[in-house]
């Protein structure tokens, strides 16, 4: 099942999927946030929740994009209780990667021996048994649910930035139940869009690459995923694609499970705050700054995986320059 979330009559409105070409209106207020807290609450899978609520109203697909009424296909009311997170170094190749984005500016080799070390934790000892823990992986922080821009919008890249690349990855997305149990209410195509000029002259400086802005999306996945997923990601300048590669991922490409990856996320209590929206990337081994792309504002980044539906597309956008941000005195 595949799920969209738009805006009918100015209002957050839930989609089924039922082809390329059309969706179906399901019935209720507060999108698919509130099918998730009503699955939770009642016992019963989300597929059920939907299916009980599906109306016989229709609405055409290409409408609702044509007309930028997309929304992500899981949102908070308030974007600070929707934490952005991800994982790196989880997908087989993802090490070569970076080790060729460090060597390229001749990082000390303990900066490289560590990505390599950590990457090798994962291939080892990454897909423990059911209940067991293994290594746990790279983290990092991108911001709350302010940073996440729709399908079809544009994607901001602040003034100070470096580089505005493209990463096509999955992303998990999250509902924390009333006790604190982490609920995975789907998964979705991510552009997870990183500043890797930064990453690559110190890794010391990944933190500040990964906030930035993010989109994924349109369709939320329901369900079991596919053990291996094939995809393209490809920039498109001018109406002419400039860049185009295959990427892989699903855990048959992945160094570790989803499961481990979950743990390793969740395991903290500010993470399993009751009603909090958490949307998890979990990582890619594709990327154009890879191949020395040089993007441009107006550039259109596509990532299309076909388990998904539709592609997800934005275009570059630079942000506005907030100039010296120093704080203040009262």
């Amino acid at each position: 099942m595949r799920l969209i979330q738009f805006l009918e009559n100015n209002r957050l409105a839930v989609g089924y999927v039922e082809s390329d070409s059309q969706v179906r209106l399901v019935e209720g207020e507060g999108g698919v946030y509130a099918l998730a807290r009503r699955a939770i609450a009642e016992s019963r899978a989300l597929t059920e929740v939907v299916e009980a609520a599906l109306t016989e109203t229709r609405l055409d697909y290409a409408e609702l994009v044509e007309q930028r009424r997309l929304l992500p296909p899981l949102t908070h009311a308030d974007p600070a209780h929707c934490l952005v997170t991800g994982t790196g170094l989880t997908h087989l190749g993802s090490a070569d990667t970076r080790s060729a984005m460090h060597a390229a500016q001749k990082i000390d080799e303990s900066e490289l021996t560590d990505s390599m070390r950590m990457f090798r934790m994962g291939l080892e000892a990454g897909k423990p048994a059911h209940g067991k823990v293994g290594p746990q992986p790279e983290w990092f922080y991108k911001g709350d649910g302010d940073c996440v821009v729709a399908p079809e919008a544009d994607i901001p890249s602040p003034a100070f930035a470096e580089d505005a690349g493209e990463e096509p990855e999955l992303a998990g997305l999250y509902l924390i139940g009333e006790d604190g149990t982490p609920w995975r209410v789907g998964y979705a195509i991510g552009n997870e869009f990183s500043d890797h000029v930064t990453e690559r002259f110190n890794y010391l400086w990944l933190a500040h690459s990964k906030l930035r802005a993010c989109s994924f999306g349109p369709e939320l996945l329901i369900g079991e995923l596919p053990e291996s997923l094939e995809g393209t990601s490809r920039i498109v300048r001018d109406g002419r694609v400039l860049w185009e590669k295959p990427f892989a991922t699903g855990e048959a490409n992945m160094a570790h499970s989803l499961a481990n990856l979950e743990h390793h996320h969740f395991k903290y209590d500010n993470f399993r705050r009751p009603g909090d929206v958490h949307v998890h990337f979990f990582g890619t081994a594709t990327l154009s700054f890879a191949d020395s792309v040089v993007v441009e504002p107006g550039d259109r980044y596509e990532i299309t995986l076909p388990a998904f539906g539709r592609t997800l597309r934005n275009t570059l956008k630079p942000a506005d320059d907030r100039g010296y941000s120093a704080a203040k005195a009262l």
